[in-house]
């Protein structure tokens, strides 16, 4: 039987995405939206049996603030958090809020709702192997931790990173031609330049990396040089 879950991430095409996946899987998807001041309250109000709750920065303070709020007022909704790793921090300030479960936000679609269910029915929701993961940084911590979103963003051009904002923000090859003024040949060219230099297969793949590495959070438009026109990067 389908698990009632309702999508909660910052990045809408990301929530957009795995709430449609898991709809084309049986599981009843109540909505998909940012956790913003309130998100809380939306969840509280719809009343999942799950909430998946995505966030690319889970060691920041407050971002799991809502869950506290959710367990708070309806402790009866389990909440699985996604996030990137390796990152043992961020999961452990995912418990202490009250989640039930931290999955990857790369993970395969099994693998996602593998944690529902397990979270809906009281389980703690989280694999061994990122346990293993957590437990072997913690008592091993890199000296010069890689800082895998700097490193990406150094592979791209400033016209590829143009076009990786616009992709993560559901842009099509369409939309990008007009908005960098160039022809749609040549968009759909620094398309597959980035998924190339990135090392994955899809838009949404690269969106999905550009989230969990923070790659975009990096990404600076001098005022006189800037490549993107319309909103700020987020």
């Amino acid at each position: 039987m389908g698990v009632r879950v309702m999508v909660v991430d910052e990045h809408r095409l990301l929530a957009e995405a795995l709430a449609s996946a898991l709809k084309l899987r049986g599981h009843r998807v109540l909505a998909a939206a940012a956790p913003t001041a309130g998100a809380a309250e939306l969840v509280i109000g719809r009343a999942p049996e799950v909430c998946l709750f995505g966030t690319a920065t889970p060691a920041e303070p407050g971002v799991f603030e809502p869950v506290v709020r959710i367990k708070r007022e309806r402790p009866q909704i389990a909440v699985v958090v996604l996030g990137p790793v390796p990152n043992p921090r961020g999961i452990a300030a995912a418990f202490a809020s009250g989640a039930s479960g931290y999955v990857r936000q790369d993970e395969r679609i099994e693998g996602v709702e593998r944690a529902l269910a397990k979270a809906r029915a009281g389980e703690a929701a989280v694999s061994p192997q990122l346990l293993q993961g957590a437990f072997a940084e913690l008592l091993n911590p890199a000296a010069q931790p890689d800082d895998e979103g700097s490193r990406l963003l150094r592979l791209l051009t400033p016209r590829e990173v143009e076009v990786l904002v616009r992709v993560a923000e559901g842009e099509d090859t369409r939309l990008i031609a007009a908005g960098m003024a160039i022809a749609p040949s040549t968009a759909r060219t620094h398309v597959q330049r980035v998924l190339m230099k990135l090392g994955v297969g899809s838009r949404l793949e690269a969106a999905a990396l550009a989230a969990r590495t923070g790659l975009l959070d990096r990404v600076v438009f001098p005022a006189s040089e800037s490549v993107l026109e319309g909103p700020a990067v987020r």
